[in-house]
């Protein structure tokens, strides 16, 4: 199952080229650019580890994608995604947000029903690969 969050999640994975084009966008905007990572891509887990601190007044997209690969040569087996943070007196927020690597293999999320008080359901999404294994060794072989 593909894990679909953020920009680009519907398309085919971005190449280098596509992502370094995405980043000197988001450089000549003015945002601040960050990698973050994760071996849970839970809809919830929203905090995911940053690679470093974030890039401020960076200019030129390669200083990025080097970084990128850093990070790649470390968690090349787990979710690795860039987000460009605007800072900007009224906008303070993640202006965009796509992954920019991902695992061999993607077990996926089960949705679970309960029944509770008063006739209510409720429903919990859990990933295949949480349960499967204890973290740092989710995706590795």
């Amino acid at each position: 199952m593909r894990i679909t969050q953020g920009c680009f999640s519907f398309l085919p994975d971005l190449t280098d080229e596509q992502i370094s084009k995405q980043i000197q966008y988001c450089l000549t905007q003015g945002w601040a650019v960050n990698i973050e990572f994760t071996d849970d891509p839970h809809p919830r887990n929203t905090y995911w580890d940053m690679w470093n601190l974030p890039m401020f007044d960076l200019k030129d997209a390669a200083g990025v994608l080097m970084e990128l690969n850093e990070c790649r040569k470390v968690y090349g087996d787990r979710y690795i995604r860039m987000s460009a943070f605007d800072s900007s007196h009224g906008w303070e927020s993640v202006k965009i947000s796509f992954i920019v690597n991902r695992p061999k293999d993607e077990p996926g999320f089960r949705l679970e029903r309960q029944e509770s008080d008063n006739r209510n359901i409720r429903y919990t999404t859990t990933s295949y690969a949480v349960t499967a294994r204890p973290e740092g060794q989710r995706y590795s072989s």
